[in-house]
């Protein structure tokens, strides 16, 4: 398969009767990605607004392809060395040039021989016929040790969006400073602030704000974590678009990413490259770290494995550690305006708002707990 350039960035194509894919080179970031709704496509992930701007050499590829949804390994900033590994900002994973390893069109395998800890990353990328879904895996071999990792996908609020997930247990903010306003940086949530609803979250003026009702909050720039109900089978974050009458959801096995970061960026940096015109976008990253501080944060003793919740996978050199996820969208009907649960049925899952209206999705769930 002969990858085409896609907003910029050389990409292979996965198609089914349903969804259409690009999958870049560079970084391996995974979009755009157009969902067929009956007679009509969505496309729910952004795609950074400089994507066909020359921009200086300095600027990392993550930043250059940032799109969709890539997979981070180590997750985070990766600022500080951790026994003599320096990554990248959100691992090699998120900036290497990737392989095709072979594709039919609608399954598709590259590789990233990695170099700061050696070892090699299979993406496993697959569509299936009457699925409006985006299955992945990413098999790790050949390497051992702490790794925190994660899915970084972040999404497009064209419309107003509500923002739902399964049960968590702890919600906090940032617990430090996310952005630095002297660097042209500005950030509204309360840092460090502890929260149990999506609903009630400090703000630094005292007052408290929304985070599942987006787009909200224009200028700044936030950073927010909760840590996922490991007793469930699955665990869930859906945003509900009722005006554009359809969800997009995701699904993980919360044994394997505990936690999810919610990245708002609405327009709070103003740095070089940013320069505030980010906006609308909210990551909504499914991930076992501690927040976006990088490999050394999360696997060094921090306060949120201080309190039971895993930040980091340990690797075996001997065994490969596989991550498993589940990207989605269906059409609900007028009136549908959230979600309050996601059950797993015979054939797919059926998502259900809080006065009980049900759409059945067909859909593999059981694809995050196989044997690989």
């Amino acid at each position: 398969m002969k990858p085409q350039r896609v907003y910029g960035q050389m990409s292979w194509k996965l198609q089914s009767d349903r969804v259409c894919a690009w999958l870049t080179q560079s970084g391996g970031h995974l979009g755009p990605v157009e969902f067929r709704l009956g007679r009509r496509v969505v496309a729910p992930y952004s795609v950074a607004p400089w994507w066909n701007e020359k921009l200086p050499g300095s600027v990392p590829v993550i930043l250059r392809v940032l799109r969709g949804d890539f997979f981070c390994a180590p997750f985070g900033a990766n600022t500080e060395a951790y026994r003599g590994e320096r990554h990248p900002l959100h691992g090699e994973t998120a900036n290497g040039r990737w392989q095709l390893i072979e594709s039919n069109g609608q399954r598709l395998h590259a590789r990233l021989r990695t170099r700061v800890r050696t070892g090699q990353v299979d993406k496993l990328i697959e569509l299936r016929d009457g699925h409006t879904a985006v299955y992945q895996r990413h098999r790790l071999v050949g390497m051992g040790g702490p790794m925190p990792v994660g899915h970084h996908a972040m999404l497009r609020f064209n419309s107003p969006g509500k923002i739902t997930t399964s049960r968590f247990v702890f919600g906090q903010v940032c617990p430090v400073p996310f952005e630095n306003p002297a660097e042209g940086g500005y950030s509204t949530l309360k840092v460090g602030a502890e929260f149990d609803s999506l609903e009630r979250v400090p703000l630094a003026t005292g007052d408290y704000t929304d985070l599942s009702r987006y787009p909200a909050r224009r200028g700044f720039e936030d950073l927010a974590m909760i840590v996922a109900d490991d007793s469930q089978p699955l665990a869930w974050t859906a945003v509900t678009f009722p005006q554009e009458r359809f969800v997009w959801f995701a699904l993980k096995d919360p044994r394997t990413l505990r936690e999810t970061l919610f990245w708002i960026s609405n327009g709070g940096r103003h740095q070089p490259l940013w320069e505030g015109r980010h906006v609308n976008v909210m990551g909504l990253e499914e991930v076992t770290s501690y927040f976006a501080f990088g490999l050394a944060a999360s696997a060094r003793p921090n306060p949120l494995s201080a309190r039971g919740f895993p930040t980091c996978l340990h690797l075996n050199r001997h065994r490969p550690t596989v991550v498993s996820y589940i990207m989605a969208v269906a059409e609900v009907p007028r009136g549908f305006d959230e979600v309050a649960r996601i059950e797993a049925v015979n054939g797919g899952v059926e998502l259900v708002s809080p006065k009980g209206a049900r759409v059945r999705v067909a859909l593999d769930w059981e694809f995050l707990r196989r044997e690989v």
